[in-house]
C-alpha cells in the first residue's frame, strides 16, 4: 500500500524559486561571452604564429590600461594580458611598466613585474631607473641597474647611461662616475654626443673641470648642450673667467647661457659684470631677473634691489623671497612684514616656506605676537609643508615673543629637531629668566637630541647669567671644556663674565678676564663697568672705564661712566676733567637732551643753557640719585644721557 503525500506550501514554493533560478541561468548562459577584444570581424589584426592578435596601441586592453586609475584597476588589466598570453609581449610590457612608474609611489609595483618578464629590454630598465632618479632617489637607480639590468645580463643603449650619469652625479660618488665612463667606452657610446654631454655635466659636478674639458674638445661635434654644460663647470668651480672665454666665442647662445655667466658674476660677488651681460641680454626670462635682485641683495643694496624688482615684467615666488630676505638681513623687520602685506594684497605668488621664515623672523625681533600667530595659522590652514627650518622658525618666533608654552607646543610637535631647535629653546627660557626649565632641556637634549655645539653653551651661559645661577653658569662653563671638548670663544667669556659681574663677583670678572686667551673686547669691559657701577666698586670701575676709553676713545659711554664714578665719590674736579675731554674729542652735541625713565613711564627734559659744570653736577647728581634709590628697593630710576 503506497501513501502520496501533498506537497506543503513551503516545498511547493521552494520548488518554484529553484525554477527561476535555473531560468536565469540559462538566460545568462545563452549570452555571448565577455571579449577581452575586438573579433577579427570588428577590428582585423595580424597573428602571431601561436594565432594570438598582434597588439598595437589601439587595442582595447592597452587602451584599458592607460586609462586605468589605481593599482586596483591596473592589476585587473595585468590579469587579462596574463590570461591572453600577451603579458610578455613587448609593447604591453613597455606600457606596463610606464603606468607604474608615473607616480612614485608604485615604482617599486614597476620592479616586481619587471621580475616576471621572460626577456626584459633596456627600455623597461631605462623607465625604472629615469623614476627612481626623478623622484630623488639615486641610489635605488644605481642599485636597480646592477642587480636588474646587468644582472639579467639586459644590453644598455644610449639613453641608459645619461640617466646613470645623472644619478651618480646625484649621489656624488666619483668611483660610480668612473665605472659608468667606462661602461661607456666597453659598449662603444663614447661619440655619443648625448652620453658625451652627460659625462661633461657629471664631472663638472665632480669639480674636475680637466676631465670635463677632456671630453668636450675629444670630438668635434658640438652642440648647445656641450657649451652651456661646459661653461657651467667652469662658473661653478672657479673658473669664471674661462668660462666668460668660451660664452665669447660660443656659436649661438640661449637663455640658460646667459644666465649662467650672470650668476657665475653674482656668486663671485661682480655685480657690475653682471649688470653689464643682463643689459645687453637680448631675452631675459624671470631667472634672470631673479640672478639681479639677488646680487643686490647679497650687496644688501635695497634701493637698486627694490628698483629690479618693479621693473620685473613678470614675479614668481622666489622675487618676492629675495627681496623679504634682503629686509630681514637687513634688519628692516617693519618693511619685510609691510612687504609681505603688499605680496597677499597682490595675489602674484602664493607663500611658501621660505616666505613665512622671513615673516616669523621679522616677526621674533619686532616682538610681533600677533603676526606670528597670523603665519602659525596659515601654515596649519593652508597645510604648508613645515619642515624643520620652519618649525624652528616658529618656536623660535615664539620664544622671543614670550610665548613660551606655545613655543614648547611648536617643539614637542616636530618630528626631527636640529641643534638650532634646541638652542632656541633653551634660549627662550632663559632669556625670560627660566634658567631651570633652560637647563632641563640641555639634560633632554643630552639624552634624545644632537650633540651640544659651542652655541648650545651660549644659550645655557646667558640663562644662567639672567637667573643668576653662579654656580650653575661655572659647572656648565667647565663642561663644555672637559666633556664636550669646545673651547670658550669670548662669547662664552663674555656670558661669564658678566654673570660674575651681576652677582657682585667683581674681582673674580676681573681675574677671568686676564686669564682670558683672547684679547677682551668692548663688550665685556662694559659690561664689566657696568657691574662696578652697580656694585660701587669705583676704584675697579675707574680702571675699566679708562680702559675702554683707550679702546674706542670715540664712544662717549666711556666717558659718561667714568665721570658718573667720580662724581658718585665726590669728585668733582675729576669730573669736570672728564667733561673737558669729552669736549675736546669732539663728543658733545649740540642741543642735547636727557631722556629720564621711571618704571615704564618716560618724560624728557631739556637742558640747553647754563654752564658746563653745573650740568655736569646735574647729570652726575641723577646717575647717584639712581644708584642709591636702586640700592634701598624703593624704584629704579634710570639716567641716558645725550650731552650738549
Amino acid at each position: 500500500m503506497s501513501v502520496r503525500l501533498k506537497p506543503s506550501k513551503s516545498t511547493a514554493h521552494l520548488s518554484s524559486h529553484s525554477l527561476e533560478k535555473l531560468l536565469k541561468s540559462q538566460k545568462n548562459l545563452s549570452r555571448p561571452s565577455p571579449r577581452l577584444w575586438l573579433d577579427r570581424e570588428d577590428q582585423p589584426h595580424e597573428l602571431h604564429d601561436q594565432g594570438l592578435p598582434i597588439l598595437t596601441l589601439t587595442h582595447p586592453l592597452l587602451r584599458s590600461l592607460d586609462s586605468c586609475n589605481g593599482l586596483r584597476e591596473f592589476n585587473q588589466v595585468q590579469t587579462q594580458l596574463i590570461v591572453s598570453g600577451l603579458f610578455q609581449n613587448s609593447l604591453a610590457a613597455s606600457r606596463a611598466i610606464k603606468k607604474l612608474c608615473s607616480g612614485p609611489q608604485t615604482v617599486s609595483n614597476a620592479v616586481y613585474v619587471f621580475d616576471r618578464f621572460d626577456e626584459p629590454d633596456a627600455f623597461l630598465c631605462n623607465t625604472i631607473i629615469r623614476s627612481y632618479v626623478n623622484a630623488n632617489d639615486p641610489y635605488a637607480a644605481i642599485e636597480f641597474y646592477y642587480e636588474k639590468m646587468v644582472g639579467k645580463y639586459v644590453v644598455p643603449n644610449h639613453y641608459t647611461f645619461p640617466i646613470l650619469v645623472k644619478a651618480c652625479a646625484g649621489i656624488g660618488s666619483v668611483r660610480e662616475g668612473e665605472k659608468v665612463h667606462s661602461r661607456v667606452v666597453k659598449f662603444g657610446f663614447e661619440s655619443d654626443l648625448f652620453v658625451r654631454n652627460s659625462l661633461i655635466y657629471m664631472y663638472s659636478v665632480y669639480g674636475r673641470v680637466g676631465d670635463a674639458r677632456v671630453m668636450f674638445d675629444e670630438r668635434s661635434e658640438l652642440d648647445l648642450v656641450s657649451w652651456n654644460s661646459m661653461i657651467y663647470g667652469y662658473v661653478k668651480n672657479g673658473g669664471l673667467s674661462v668660462g666668460r672665454e668660451l660664452f665669447d666665442v660660443m656659436p649661438e647662445r640661449d637663455v640658460f647661457s646667459w644666465n649662467s655667466m650672470i650668476a657665475g658674476y653674482v656668486e663671485n660677488g661682480d655685480i657690475e659684470a653682471a649688470r653689464q651681460l643682463f643689459d645687453i641680454m637680448p631675452d631675459k626670462d624671470i631667472v634672470s631677473w631673479n640672478c639681479m635682485i639677488d646680487g643686490y641683495a647679497k650687496a644688501l643694496n635695497v634701493p637698486v634691489a627694490f628698483e629690479f624688482f618693479k621693473r620685473m615684467p613678470l614675479r614668481n615666488i622666489v622675487s618676492w623671497n629675495i627681496m623679504l630676505a634682503l629686509y630681514v638681513r637687513n634688519k628692516d623687520y617693519n618693511e619685510c612684514l609691510r612687504f609681505f602685506d603688499t605680496m597677499i594684497e597682490v595675489g602674484e605668488a602664493k607663500p611658501n616656506g621660505a616666505t613665512l621664515m622671513s615673516v616669523l623672523t621679522a616677526s621674533a625681533n619686532l616682538g610681533r605676537l600677533d603676526r606670528g600667530k597670523w603665519v602659525h595659522s596659515y601654515i596649519e590652514s593652508n597645510k604648508v609643508k613645515s619642515d624643520v627650518l620652519l618649525s624652528t622658525a616658529l618656536l623660535t618666533m615664539y620664544a622671543k615673543c614670550g610665548d613660551m608654552d606655545l613655543a614648547k607646543k611648536v617643539f614637542d610637535e616636530m618630528h626631527e629637531r636640529s641643534i638650532v631647535s634646541w638652542n632656541s629653546m633653551i634660549m627662550g627660557y632663559g632669556m625670560h629668566g627660566n634658567g631651570e626649565k633652560a637647563l632641563e632641556i640641555f639634560l633632554e637634549m643630552e639624552k634624545r637630541g644632537p650633540l651640544p655645539n659651542d652655541a648650545t653653551f651660549i644659550c645655557i651661559l646667558s640663562a644662567c647669567t639672567h637667573s643668576g645661577m653662579v654656580l650653575e653658569g661655572w659647572w656648565y662653563f667647565d663642561l663644555m671644556q672637559r666633556v664636550y671638548k669646545i673651547e670658550p670663544k669670548v662669547e662664552h667669556y663674555g656670558c661669564v663674565v658678566d654673570l660674575l659681574a651681576r652677582s657682585g663677583l667683581v674681582k673674580d670678572s676681573e681675574e677671568l678676564m686676564k686669564k682670558m686667551p683672547m684679547e677682551a673686547g668692548p663688550a665685556l669691559w662694559g659690561s664689566l663697568l657696568s657691574a662696578c657701577r652697580t656694585h660701587s666698586n669705583t676704584k675697579l670701575g675707574e680702571i675699566v672705564a679708562k680702559r675702554l676709553i683707550e679702546l674706542e676713545p670715540s664712544d662717549i659711554g666711556p666717558y659718561v661712566m667714568l665721570s658718573n664714578i667720580y662724581a658718585s665719590e665726590g669728585k668733582w674736579a675729576d669730573v669736570e676733567y672728564v667733561r673737558k675731554m669729552i669736549k675736546e674729542n669732539g663728543l658733545e652735541k649740540k642741543g642735547g637732551r636727557s631722556t629720564v625713565h621711571i618704571e615704564e613711564v618716560g618724560s624728557e627734559s631739556s637742558l640747553e643753557n647754563g654752564s658746563l659744570h653745573r650740568r655736569s653736577m646735574v647729570y652726575s647728581m641723577l646717575s647717584e640719585m639712581g644708584t642709591q634709590m636702586k640700592f634701598s628697593g624703593r624704584n629704579f630710576l634710570e639716567v641716558e644721557s645725550l650731552n650738549t
